[in-house]
């Protein structure tokens, strides 16, 4: 039997959506992309956004309705792709205009290594010869002047265009800005919400950033008045999720996965990264112990649909490079410096995923009822 792009699209005129209560072909959203080779049908249908919930309702309503309409033995399945509709977005001056991705790492809860893994995985990105910045988001817990051995540095101000520019701190190939290199390390900072938030945005738009590949944002823990302000002040390509395989430490990376997954902030995820994975002693270079648990982060990158972009063990050198101010990923021939170098390959091809399937990214728009 032959088959034609009409059938298939008559087919899916009876797939109505449960919310527009139209037909997905009046509404616009089979894109006209329809091939047919032998069995084998397959096409795309276009969202809004790629967290829209009816995504897979739809998609297996429209399988159905292949199979009832247009044949039982037809190649359906797997065969409907997403896209998202681009948007119109307005025409607004675009903040760090001459950065390419900027990749939120945050996590659920703190104590996970969410800071060593945004060193390391810096450093790796500049060691494969992209330019790449650091921006120490964590307002009341800044330690990447202490992971990079920089605490004595100070930013210096340069006029530009008649305007103070503040020049970042550059180690190991990475530029970086820090509200640690303007306060005393040894003084707490109580500051009201509004305080570090200013002083956030401050870093952001009079930093000498220059042209970069990857601006790489090191996010304070859970969700707070900072991941709101940088998601209303920069555009962020997408968002990188740190936790342990533990129970209690997945159970926080869920929410902050679904803040950023959510209608209101609708950052993509690029993927999940597994922390202290497991502990292999020194001695025993075959054995794994895992202490946290085996496979969190794995089960939790699957049931949320999201990629798991690495698996980081518990090695003493770690600690002890972050301690030093000399990040693990500068021995590209350590056992852990590769792990950070192919977590650095994962990010790389997920955000290149991500720019080839969606549309670029906006400024999140937050209205108050």
């Amino acid at each position: 039997m032959s088959y034609y792009p009409n059938l298939v699209v008559d087919a899916l005129r009876h797939v109505i959506h449960p919310e527009k209560a139209k037909d997905i072909v009046s509404l616009e959203m089979v894109e006209d992309d329809i091939r047919i080779e032998g069995k084998r049908i397959s096409f795309s249908l276009l969202f809004d956004r790629a967290t829209d919930p009816m995504i897979k309702p739809i998609r297996r309503a429209a399988v159905q309705a292949i199979k009832t309409h247009v044949g039982e033995d037809v190649e359906i399945e797997g065969n409907i792709y997403i896209k998202v509709k681009k948007r119109q977005l307005k025409e607004t001056a675009k903040v760090l205009p001459e950065v390419k991705n900027i990749i939120a790492v945050a996590s659920g809860k703190g104590g996970v290594g969410k800071s060593t893994i945004t060193s390391n995985l810096a450093v790796a990105l500049a060691q494969k010869g992209y330019k790449v910045g650091l921006l120490d988001a964590d307002i009341y817990g800044p330690s990447m002047p202490k992971m990079f051995g920089t605490e004595d540095a100070r930013p210096m101000l340069e006029k530009v265009n008649g305007q103070d520019k503040i020049t970042p701190v550059e180690k190991y190939g990475v530029k970086m800005l820090s509200i640690g290199y303007f306060v005393n390390p040894d003084d707490a900072l109580v500051w009201r919400g509004a305080m570090a938030t200013g002083a956030l945005k401050q870093l952001i738009n009079d930093g000498l950033w220059g042209e970069l590949d990857y601006l790489l944002l090191d996010l304070p823990p859970g969700t707070s008045d900072i991941h709101l302000t940088l998601v209303q002040t920069l555009a962020i390509t997408g968002a990188v999720v740190v936790s342990t395989p533990q129970e209690v430490a997945l159970a926080d990376a869920r929410k902050g996965i679904s803040m950023f997954q959510g209608e209101q902030i609708n950052v993509p995820v690029l993927g999940l990264v597994e922390n202290m994975a497991w502990f292999t002693p020194a001695e025993l270079p075959d054995n794994k112990y895992y202490i946290f648990g085996q496979d969190g982060c794995k089960r939790l990158a699957e049931s949320m649909d999201v990629p798991l972009l690495g698996q980081i063990p518990i090695v003493q050198s770690i600690r002890e490079g972050g301690d030093a101010g000399s990040p693990s990923a500068l021995d590209v021939d350590s056992v852990i410096g590769r792990a950070f170098h192919e977590l650095a390959d994962a990010v790389v091809a997920s955000v290149e995923k991500r720019n080839e399937e969606l549309p670029a990214t906006k400024i999140v728009e937050v209205t108050r009822k």
